[in-house]
C-alpha cells in the first residue's frame, strides 16, 4: 500500500553518490497522481495544455492527466496498444503503437497520420520507444515484444530483425541505423546529441549502450551501464548529461528510478512501491519527474531540467 513520507528530506529519494545532493530538493517529496492502471508507460508533457499522456498498454488506452485539477481522463481509446510517447519540434503528439505495428503522429485536429509502418516491404515488429532530434528526425526502438502474445497488442510472427530506425524529419524516409542490440527498447539523446544510448532489455544482465552520431549513422557500438540485477527499461536524460532510468522487478530495493552520471556511475535512486518503466522531465521549468510505474503515475520535483526532445 502506497504510503507517502510526510518527512523532508523525503527518504524514498536516496543519495548513492555525493554528487547526487546537488539533484535532490529537500523539500520535495514523491507524490503518486494516479492508479488503477495495468501497465503504465510511455509518459509526455504538453506545457501548452498543462497535462501529462501516458500510455496504458494493456487497457489499451492513452490517459491524460490535468495538472491544474489533477483529474484523469482517456485521452485516447483504442490506443492500438500504445507504448512509448513524445512530441516531434512542432509540438505534436508521436506514438508508437505495438498492435498497429507503426509510429503516428496526432496532428493539430487531432487527425493521425502514419509515420511508418514498414521497412523495405516488410512491416515493422511492435514500435516501442521514440525520440526527437533537433533536425526533426525521429528515432525510434522496434523490438518483438507487442508480438508475443494478445496482452500487449496481437500475436504474429515477427517480420524484421529487432532494430533502431529513424524518420527524416524532412522526407519521411525510413532508415534502418542499428541493429546490434538484443531487445532494444528505451533510448534517448545525449544533450548535445553526439551519442544515442540505447537500452538492450535481452542481454543478461541488461546493459544500456551507446552509440556516436554521426548524421544518419551510428558508430562504436559500446557499453555504458551493466544494469547487473536492475531492468532498465525507459529513461530520459537531464541537461547535465544525467540518465534517469526506470529500473525495478528484481532484488528488493530496486523499484523505481536510478539515476547515473554521464560515465555510468550511481548517483541515486527514487524509491517507488512498483517497477518504474518509463518517466518524462515537465512542469513550466521542465524540472518535474513524471514516472509511469506499473499500475501508477508518480512525479517528483528536482533540482535539474530535461533535455530536450525527449
Amino acid at each position: 500500500m502506497w504510503e507517502p513520507s510526510e518527512r523532508y528530506p523525503d527518504p524514498l529519494v536516496r543519495v548513492l553518490h555525493p554528487d547526487f545532493n546537488k539533484y535532490r530538493l529537500p523539500l520535495a517529496s514523491v507524490e503518486r497522481l494516479h492508479t488503477g492502471c495495468r501497465w503504465s508507460e510511455g509518459p509526455v508533457y504538453f506545457g501548452d495544455a498543462r497535462c501529462l499522456l501516458w500510455s496504458d498498454i494493456p487497457n489499451d488506452r492513452i490517459l491524460r492527466w490535468d495538472e491544474e485539477t489533477g483529474a484523469v481522463s482517456v485521452f485516447r481509446k483504442t490506443s492500438h496498444n500504445a507504448n512509448g510517447n513524445t512530441r516531434d519540434r512542432q509540438g505534436r503528439l508521436v506514438t508508437c503503437e505495438h498492435r498497429g505495428r507503426r509510429v503516428t503522429r496526432t496532428e493539430y485536429d487531432g487527425s493521425i497520420t502514419v509515420l511508418a509502418d514498414a521497412y523495405q516491404g516488410q512491416k515493422l515488429n511492435s514500435p516501442n520507444d521514440v525520440v526527437v532530434k533537433s533536425d526533426g528526425s525521429i528515432w525510434f526502438t522496434d523490438p518483438p515484444f507487442g508480438l508475443l502474445g494478445y496482452y500487449e497488442g496481437e500475436k504474429h510472427p515477427p517480420e524484421l530483425t529487432p532494430a533502431v530506425y529513424r524518420i527524416d524529419g524532412h522526407t519521411g524516409a525510413i532508415t534502418k541505423v542499428t541493429d546490434e542490440i538484443d531487445g532494444p527498447n528505451g533510448l534517448a539523446f545525449s544533450p548535445d546529441e553526439s551519442q544515442l544510448y540505447v537500452v538492450a532489455s535481452r542481454e543478461n544482465p541488461r546493459k544500456i549502450r551507446v552509440f556516436d552520431v554521426a548524421g544518419e549513422r551510428l558508430t562504436g557500438n559500446r557499453v555504458a551501464i551493466d544494469a547487473g540485477p536492475g531492468t532498465p527499461d525507459g529513461f530520459r536524460v537531464d541537461v547535465d548529461g544525467n540518465l534517469w532510468c526506470g529500473w525495478g522487478m528484481g532484488e528488493t530495493g530496486l523499484d523505481g528510478v536510478r539515476i547515473f552520471n554521464p560515465v555510468g556511475e550511481p548517483l541515486g535512486h527514487i524509491d517507488l512501491p512498483e517497477r518504474c518503466a518509463n518517466l518524462c522531465f515537465g512542469g513550466r521549468w521542465r524540472n518535474r519527474l513524471f514516472m509511469a510505474a506499473s499500475h501508477g503515475l508518480y512525479a517528483l520535483y528536482v533540482n535539474t531540467q530535461g533535455a530536450h526532445g525527449g
